[in-house]
This record gives structure tokens, sequence and C-alpha cells, in this order.
């Protein structure tokens, strides 16, 4: 399995959604960063389940337990590993998949890779369940990046057809990214939260679900970090953004829509200001050349509804060959957006601090 990512620092992770545990091990992280308990929980709270009526009815603690890297409240240089506890698992309500694969979901595809001994349980190593220690891995690495002035954050931009205020790509103020982290549902326009809980509470009424995109910056960024061609930011961000379940698009700056615009209002004019170059726009999302200028960087990942639903959908019966009704049991999301947002700012963190300690290593101050 492809479950290595990294240069500088390698993240692996582990585990399946109905097992034992958990987990993930982050190597090559530098040694000397102070370990903020209180911070690293709290990012773990925001992506833990069973909240809300927004999210599964599964709860799980999400308690990190790290076995090694951390000593006397400080990382060690080691790599670090956590263990995450599954508690609340009903496996029983998987059975039926063995031989009726779900419509959007990866258990079809699971089955014929793995010749049929992957864990179908929660979805095994595919469930979105494994984007927990990703968040640790990311909270860790976001430790690491404010020490270097860089900060990570988002917010739910979109749920459906419902918009939130997106961020000004030009300036993006550390306050409002650590007032996103604390709201329950990270939205700029609290209008906007209550029409996407509409939303939501609409697919979950008709036993559907409803899919969206978040929204992610980074600031602080120093400029000429990167490299052209075939190892961008833009494609070292986007590798990993797309490891995470139900992400299925990843657009930088103006994204998509800078197709439609002139050359004239694509370009990111500059000037100085004191010393430091900035540009009048950020269409280009803070990249150029697949090297950071110093401005924001403002990517959004889309996110598909999710898969599982409780309405009767067909699918293929594996023996029997014929096409035959499915009902989904089990407790889902009815939206995983909501959620989403620090698995999104963890994968960006992770890759951030690639991205850095490649190109300055571990002694830069």
């Amino acid at each position: 399995m492809g479950s290595v990512w990294g240069n500088a620092i390698k993240l692996s992770i582990f585990g399946e959604s109905h097992g034992g545990g958990i987990g993930c091990v982050l190597d090559g992280f530098p040694a000397g960063v102070p370990y903020d308990e209180a911070f690293i929980l709290a990012e773990m709270d925001r992506r833990a389940p069973g909240k809300n009526r927004q999210s599964t009815a599964r709860r799980e603690k999400d308690l990190p337990k790290v076995l090694s890297g951390v000593f006397e409240g400080k990382t060690s240089g080691a790599p670090i590993s956590c263990v995450i506890e599954n508690t609340d698992t009903r496996s029983k309500d998987y059975r039926n998949l063995i031989e009726q694969p779900r419509p959007g979901h990866a258990d079809y595809t699971g089955r014929v890779r793995y010749q049929g001994c992957n864990d179908y349980r929660g979805g095994g190593h595919f469930s979105g369940r494994l984007t927990a220690p990703l968040v640790f891995a990311g909270a860790m690495c976001k430790l690491f990046l404010r020490s270097k002035g860089i900060e990570v954050g988002s917010h739910i931009s979109a749920i459906g057809q419902i918009m939130d205020t997106p961020f000004d790509d030009v300036h993006v103020p550390t306050e409002l990214l650590a007032k996103l982290r604390t709201q329950a549902y990270p939205v700029i326009n609290p209008r906007a939260e209550e029409a996407m809980l509409v939303q939501i509470d609409q697919a979950r009424e008709a036993q559907d679900s409803v899919g969206g995109i978040i929204e992610c910056a980074v600031t602080g960024m120093p400029v000429g970090i990167g490299s052209p061609m075939l190892s961008p930011v833009e494609g070292r961000l986007s590798s990993i953004l797309f490891s995470v379940p139900a992400v299925k698009g990843v657009e930088f700056g103006a994204g998509f829509s800078i197709a439609a615009m002139r050359g004239s209002e694509a370009n990111d004019c500059m000037y100085l200001d004191g010393d430091t170059v900035k540009t009048e726009t950020n269409n280009n999302g803070g990249i150029l050349g697949g090297i950071t200028n110093g401005m924001p960087i403002i990517v959004r990942a889309a996110i598909k509804p999710t898969p599982s639903i409780s309405r009767e959908q067909r699918t293929l019966h594996l023996i029997d060959q014929q096409v035959e009704p499915l009902v989904i049991k089990g407790r889902h999301d009815p939206c995983i957006v909501t959620r989403a947002a620090p698995v999104i700012e963890a994968a960006v963190a992770v890759a951030v601090t690639d991205l850095y300690l490649e190109a300055y290593g571990y002694a830069r101050s």
C-alpha cells in the first residue's frame, strides 16, 4: 500500500477503521520542538466524530498515545510514533458489503487490488477514520511551522450550493485563522453557516449526503521554496491532499476560473512594501513556476458527498452477478465537510514542513 509520504520528513499511516487502533510514524521530524499537548488534543477534537447531528454517531475520543519521539517536553529527533485506539465499532453492519460493494466507495477496487484480503469493516484502510493520525501529524508540523512564523488555517468554503465568504487572498490575518480554529463550524460568514446546516439536515432527512469545499491558507511562507517542472509546490501539496479520502479536486489561487481571464487580469502585478516584494492580487495562489513567491498560499480541496447513504441504491452482487438493491447499515456522516477543515490543514502542514526542511534543512533559525 502507498502509505508513506515525504522527502525530508516521511509520514506513514497505519491501521484500519475497525482494527485495534490506528496511528502514524513521523520520521525525520526536527528535534527540540516543544510538545504542546493542549494544542494537539484541541486539533484532534476538531476532527473527532459524534459531536453533533451533522456527523456520524460513532463516538471515538481520538486520544493519541505517543510511543516515541517526545522526551522531557520536546521532540527528541527520533521517529515520532502515535497510536489511537478504536473503541466504538460495529463490524457486523458491513458484512453484506463483501458481496455487495457500495457505489462510490472503495469496496470493489480494494477487493480487486488486494485479492479479497482487505479489511472491509468500516472501510478498513480506505476509511476516513485514517485521517485522525494525519491530524496528529499535521498538528506536530503546525508546532514546527509556528516557530518559523508560518501559520496554516482554513474555513468551510462551501457545502452544496451554499458559499462562505472567501479569504482575502492578498492578506489573511493570523487572528482570523486562530478564530476559525475555535469554531465548531469554521466559516467567516455566520449566515452561511445557518444555510449550510439547513442543507445538511435536508440531505440527512432525505437519507442522502452532501459535499463541499475547504479553502486553506498558508501565511508567512518564505520566498523561493519549491522546484519547477516535476516537483512544484502545487504538485507536492496536491499529492498529499489527494490522500485524504473523498478529495476529488484541488485548485490554487483563482483555480479553474483563471482559464476565463485574460493575461492582464490573471497576472499578479508586483510592488515593494518596505523591503518586501508583494503582489497587488494573488490569482496564482502564492506560487509561481512551482516556487513560493511570499504571498499567502491559497488552496481549495473539493470533497465529494459521503458515499455511504441510507437511501436504497443499486449495486452489483459479485457472487450472483446480478444488479440488486443495497441498503447500507452503520453510522455515517451526512456531510464530512464539517469535520474536514483540520484534515485538509494537516495535509497542507505536513507538505509545507517537508518543503521547508528540504529548502533550509534543520539548522535555520
